[in-house]
């Protein structure tokens, strides 16, 4: 397993907004989400591929705000190569590109080698939403050091398995997702709710994912950013046992420490040093 990355980001949401649709991009950004991702996918009609590209992509440009996201068509079709080609034309110095449907590493690797043959420094974030891509999630998410996140995607799957959008049929692709992102060292969002009208359903879903080991929920509707991050930002609770665990474990001079009776290991000082540096992500966010 990789160590904790030295910069620690709040990712606690990320919410979709419709490449094309310009006048809810700046409400969008304003929203209080930790990530703001434009959709040139699924949320863009055929016809309106080319006019939502054109809007979208200097949005990667913005400095201020919310970490900048933009989801591509898949690059294994037409659209998600022009898509690419204009983000490389635009040469944004930022943000990152989310590809859908990805299924194999060498999507990731080949569009990381475009990015670097341009010079650019984009992130690349990933989409497990199909059987194939579940059952390589491992290789996928350790295919290249650009990787800042992955998500798991629950329509696209479940229609391919025959199953319901449901926790239990899904319950071991979520798990699968975790277990290979916690391997890359990197954040892994939950499917957003598609219950977005109901305030409790959204909570109880992000309880669930969180529990599970899910950084984040993607998020529909601006309405749904409140309850997602107060869901998953680090409790009282949670922050004060972090520092007696970290405090102990540091205070001992053989790298062993007992606290609570219980015995202090390496690993578990990872998981609470996260916490830690998820509370400061958060107050430097507010400040």
């Amino acid at each position: 397993m990789q160590e904790m990355r030295s910069t620690m980001r709040a990712r606690r949401t990320l919410l979709f907004a419709p490449g094309n649709r310009t006048e809810v991009h700046a409400k969008a950004l304003a929203a209080g989400a930790d990530v703001v991702c434009l959709d040139l996918e699924d949320a863009v009609p055929p016809a309106l591929k080319a006019e939502a590209r054109a809007a979208a992509i200097p949005f990667l440009t913005g400095e201020t705000g919310p970490e900048r996201v933009l989801r591509i068509n898949s690059p294994r079709g037409a659209e998600g190569l022009r898509d690419l080609l204009a983000v490389i034309a635009a040469r944004p110095e930022a943000g990152v590109i989310f590809l859908p449907k990805v299924d194999t590493a060498d999507e990731v690797r080949w569009v990381a080698g475009l990015l670097s043959e341009a010079g650019l420094g984009l992130g690349i974030a990933v989409l497990i939403e199909s059987v194939e891509g579940l059952e390589n999630v491992a290789e996928i998410l350790k295919a290249s050091d650009r990787i800042e996140f992955a998500m798991f995607g629950g329509a696209d799957l479940s229609a391919e398995l025959g199953v319901a959008i449901a926790p239990e049929p899904l319950l071991y692709a979520r798990s699968r997702v975790i277990h290979a992102a916690k391997r890359a060292g990197i954040d892994v969002f939950d499917v957003p709710s598609l219950a977005f009208r109901d305030a409790e359903i959204v909570r109880a879903e992000s309880v669930a994912a969180k529990a599970l080991g899910f950084t984040g929920k993607g998020v529909l509707h601006p309405a749904n950013v409140a309850v997602v991050n107060d869901v998953f930002a680090p409790t009282a609770e949670e922050v004060a046992q972090a520092e007696r665990i970290v405090a102990a474990y540091r205070a001992s001079p053989t790298g062993l420490a007992v606290l609570d009776g219980k015995l202090v290991e390496r690993p578990v000082v990872r998981a609470m040093e996260r916490i830690l540096a998820l509370r400061d992500s958060f107050q430097n966010k507010n400040q």
